[in-house]
């Protein structure tokens, strides 16, 4: 693998994932391990691909991924955000392609906080006339 690469932060909910795109054949590689046995599910694989099969490039670009925090399905957009702020740097005359798909967008909705004489976020206790 080549010593140059384009960089991209990706987040979703609490996981972060930091991207970096060399050119390869088409390897992608999250926390050391394949994509594959990482996140075993089709549908979160085939979010992570998304980006790279919209723009063409699944064959040109290899991806090393580091990601951290969150559960599967966030750390999976948080790898697609990565992916495309990445190719951004590879080829700005990407982002409207991107764009349209809506990757580029930072998904910002995030779990409400528990609030304090409440039983979760806007769930209450059970109420009793009498």
């Amino acid at each position: 693998m080549s010593e140059s690469f384009n960089y991209g932060t990706g987040r979703r909910k609490t996981a972060t994932a930091r991207t970096r795109l060399y050119a390869g054949t088409g390897t992608i590689t999250v926390n050391g391990r394949s994509f594959e046995e990482y996140f075993p599910r089709k549908t979160l694989q085939m979010i992570i691909r998304q980006p790279l099969v919209l723009t063409k490039m699944l064959d040109k670009i290899d991806v090393r991924v580091t990601v951290n925090g969150g559960g599967v399905a966030g750390q999976a957009e948080a790898v697609r955000h990565g992916i495309s702020r990445a190719l951004l740097e590879v080829d700005p005359e990407l982002r409207s392609i991107l764009k349209k798909a809506g990757f580029l967008t930072r998904d910002a909705r995030m779990k409400e906080r528990k609030k304090y004489g409440l039983r979760a976020a806007r769930a209450r206790f059970q109420y009793s006339k009498r």
